[in-house]
């Protein structure tokens, strides 16, 4: 079975994070690594793979940071999650071994649909709106 990583997992959290705090301006990558929690060094791997992929745009300077390239309506968690694990197949070829030889070929193709249908379904913005939901109900004693 195929499992999304920590990176795509993250990847989906740094999106969600510039979808809501950024309002167009570059956030500092010091400010992601800290509302995160995570490495600078890890965040530079992520979001020079999101970077490269057109999903992000960087700029160095005393303004410099990351920010969205478009609009967070205009992103699906497919879209980011296929940049960072490739092909989100639940069955990857494996040694020789493809869908076709791993038991019900028309299952397999169907549980395919549905995860990408699903993954691509789910905007940016949506994710972003959903979390920021449960924001209120936080709280410490």
């Amino acid at each position: 079975m195929y499992k999304i990583s920590t990176r795509g997992q993250y990847a989906l959290l740094i999106m969600e994070d510039l979808a809501e705090n950024s309002g167009g301006d570059f956030v500092p990558l010091r400010l992601l690594s800290h509302r995160r929690n995570l490495s600078v060094k890890y965040l530079e791997q992520i979001l020079s793979k999101l970077v490269s992929a057109n999903l992000v745009e960087s700029s160095r300077g005393i303004n410099g940071g990351y920010r969205l390239s478009k609009k967070a309506d205009k992103y699906t968690v497919g879209d980011i999650l296929r940049v960072m694990e490739g092909d989100l197949s639940p069955c990857a070829p494996n040694e020789g071994n493809t869908v076709e030889s791993a038991g019900s070929e028309s299952f397999w193709k169907d549980f395919e649909f549905v995860v990408n249908n699903f993954v691509d379904s789910v905007t940016l913005e949506q994710l972003a709106e959903k979390n920021h939901e449960f924001v209120g109900f936080e709280y410490c004693i």
